[in-house]
């Protein structure tokens, strides 16, 4: 992924403006896994930060790494470290996170190897590691509109890769990024019948979120 200006240009704040989605998925996630106050969690390829922000807003300490040097200019007073994590090692001692997050991110690496293999290494025995990935099956279409997208992946690959480095307890399932459908999961069967019929690239969220799903996969690092 370019090392320049990535974030400015593509998640500059007229196309993509900053929203309420962040603490609602935040939110949704801490309820669902049972994530613990003062957690300490780091967002591997953060970004701007909106989701690293929004776990601090929850009661979590903080700690994010971007490939980017501009990803230090979204935030004040919290450690962010820059890390080509497809090539490098994190900058952290073995066991020290609580909790790894990270979105819409594996897809921009050639191979995951050095990715998994350290976030096993930083994370504790015992922690949670949540990954969120664009579905390949609803979005092959249009994944190639970014053109940094390197590899695909399905609920079906993403549960093999943890199972190879080491995870345990792993469970992979697609998800439709619409809190509506968090609240009242019935009406996923609206957006399932409104799925088939979308346009390609529609700028309706309900529309376009109906039928470009993500892969969201949960593991945890082995007590022993």
């Amino acid at each position: 992924m370019s090392k320049n200006n990535y974030i400015s240009t593509i998640y500059n704040d007229d196309d993509r403006p900053l929203t309420n989605y962040p603490i609602q998925l935040c939110k949704y996630l801490s309820s669902k896994y049972d994530i613990k106050l003062n957690s300490k969690v780091l967002e591997i390829g953060c970004g701007r930060g909106d989701f690293l922000k929004a776990f601090k807003e929850l009661g979590n300490n903080i700690v994010g790494t971007d490939i980017s040097e501009e990803a230090k200019n979204y935030f004040q007073e919290d450690e962010i470290y820059v890390c080509d994590i497809e090539n490098e090692k994190l900058p952290f001692k073995s066991n020290q996170f609580d909790m790894i997050f990270n979105k819409s991110l594996i897809e921009h690496l050639y191979s995951p190897d050095n990715f998994f293999n350290e976030a096993f290494r930083v994370l504790k025995p015992g922690g949670l590691m949540i990954t969120m990935v664009p579905d390949w099956e609803s979005n092959y279409k249009i994944y190639y509109d970014d053109f940094t997208h390197k590899t695909p992946y399905t609920k079906y690959s993403l549960y093999d890769a943890y199972q190879v480095y080491g995870f345990s307890k792993i469970e992979t399932y697609t998800f439709r990024q619409l809190p509506l459908l968090w609240k009242y999961p019935v009406l996923n069967i609206v957006s399932y019948l409104i799925s088939f019929f979308s346009p390609i690239r529609s700028r309706n969220k309900f529309i376009r979120w109906s039928r470009e799903l993500m892969v969201v996969g949960k593991a945890i690092k082995p007590l022993k």
